[in-house]
């Protein structure tokens, strides 16, 4: 593999533009929720998508919760991966009822550049207007988009621990949820949520599925991410992608850390914190290669002086027990030890978060404790494994 430079890096850091809003509104916005995007892909048959097949005069209704509140919402849409124009037809946005449904007399037509529809060309993202929704931080709200046409294969997040609903027709502003009777746990083109309010800074979450959160309850907010929300009380944004590798990307697990980190962390608005936690695919698919704890270190590093360049602060989260798990041998386990050695060592980062120490089993180290695991796979964390996670952390450190 190329070594990184400096050059590399600073043009990561350097690369992050601000997504173009289609109008702007006075007042004081922060991030509120977000989604890292994956470009479409054949979908497994124990996790069915639609992001090749995409909608055709369909409408995708999406529930989410806000880590912070305000007045006043605004969402941004990607058609990052997508290779012709977008037509958004029509959206909404309301407070979320019960399974697809909203909660009536609270739905807030979305507009872009003041108009219902827009069209945002292939690679690139769009703002919406402000709506004037009054929602509390921890609020679920839904968010309803409406596709008259067809929209070709779906730029999208594979696994999203929510529910998205699909309806034939436009039924952006439909209290009940009877025309959604087909749910998918995957999210498509919402990118993020800005809200207006007191300023609050936010802590993006940055990794791989645990970050993501499989293992968590769908629809039950108790990833790590959630449950640091709710320890904190302010907003950490959910960047995670499963299966998602530091030094090299895939069709189906999406970019590299290293190519997404600019969009996903440094682009986004009034960040002041980044949570990293990558690096265990790239050892489990290594094939024991001896250099890999290595070059995932250098990859480390690259983060670090991208984070520093824009003035964050970058929080190393050493890596989870794995042993058991499809990921388990000597040689991997060995690659664990060095990188976690290096997360620990002074001055790697900002600050670090333990998540290798609050998930091990005292009897057995390089063992995930059995009621934090998710189950068979050794790997994953359940919501009791999360919590420990969200409880490791320093307040300070953030």
């Amino acid at each position: 593999m190329r070594k990184l430079g400096l050059a590399t890096v600073l043009a990561l850091a350097l690369a992050a533009v601000a997504v173009p809003a289609a109008a702007e509104a006075p007042g004081v916005w922060s991030s509120a929720w977000a989604r890292a995007m994956q470009a479409p892909t054949a979908s497994a048959a124990a996790s069915p998508d639609w992001s090749l097949a995409g909608f055709a005069g369909e409408s995708v209704r999406q529930v989410l919760r806000l880590t912070a509140g305000g007045t006043k919402m605004r969402v941004t849409l990607s058609n990052r991966y997508g290779t012709r124009p977008l037509v958004v037809s029509g959206a909404s946005v309301a407070l979320a009822g019960a399974g697809g449904g909203i909660a009536p007399g609270t739905s807030w037509p979305l507009t872009f550049g003041g108009r219902a529809a827009t069209v945002i060309a292939p690679g690139e993202e769009l703002r919406s207007d402000a709506a004037r929704l009054d929602a509390a931080a921890l609020t679920r709200i839904s968010v309803t988009l409406w596709f008259a046409g067809t929209t070709g294969p779906a730029t999208f997040h594979r696994t999203a621990a929510e529910r998205a609903y699909r309806a034939p027709g436009d039924h952006r502003h439909d209290t009940s949820g009877a025309a959604f009777t087909t749910p998918v746990l995957s999210s498509y083109y919402l990118t993020a949520v800005e809200v207006a309010g007191p300023r609050e800074d936010a802590v993006v979450a940055f990794g791989d599925s645990i970050t993501d959160g499989l293992g968590s309850t769908v629809g039950g907010d108790d990833r790590y991410p959630d449950q640091l929300t709710a320890r904190l009380g302010s907003a950490v944004l959910n960047c995670g992608i499963t299966g998602n590798r530091l030094l090299t990307g895939t069709e189906r697990y999406g970019e590299s850390a290293l190519a997404r980190f600019a969009r996903d962390v440094l682009a986004r608005p009034g960040v002041r914190t980044v949570v990293v936690l990558i690096g265990v695919n790239d050892i489990g698919e290594s094939g024991g290669d001896p250099a890999i704890a290595g070059r995932i270190v250098e990859g480390l590093r690259t983060l670090v002086v991208a984070a520093k360049t824009r003035g964050l602060r970058i929080v190393g989260a050493t890596l989870t027990p794995f042993k058991g798990s499809y990921y388990d041998s000597p040689a991997n386990e060995a690659a664990r030890d060095a990188v976690n050695a290096w997360i620990r060592s002074p001055g790697s980062f900002d600050a670090v978060v333990d998540f290798d120490a609050a998930l091990a089993d005292p009897a057995e180290p390089d063992r995930m404790r059995a009621e934090f695991s998710a189950g068979s796979d050794g790997l994953h964390p359940n919501p009791a494994g999360f919590a420990a996670m969200a409880a490791a952390f320093d307040p300070a450190a953030l």
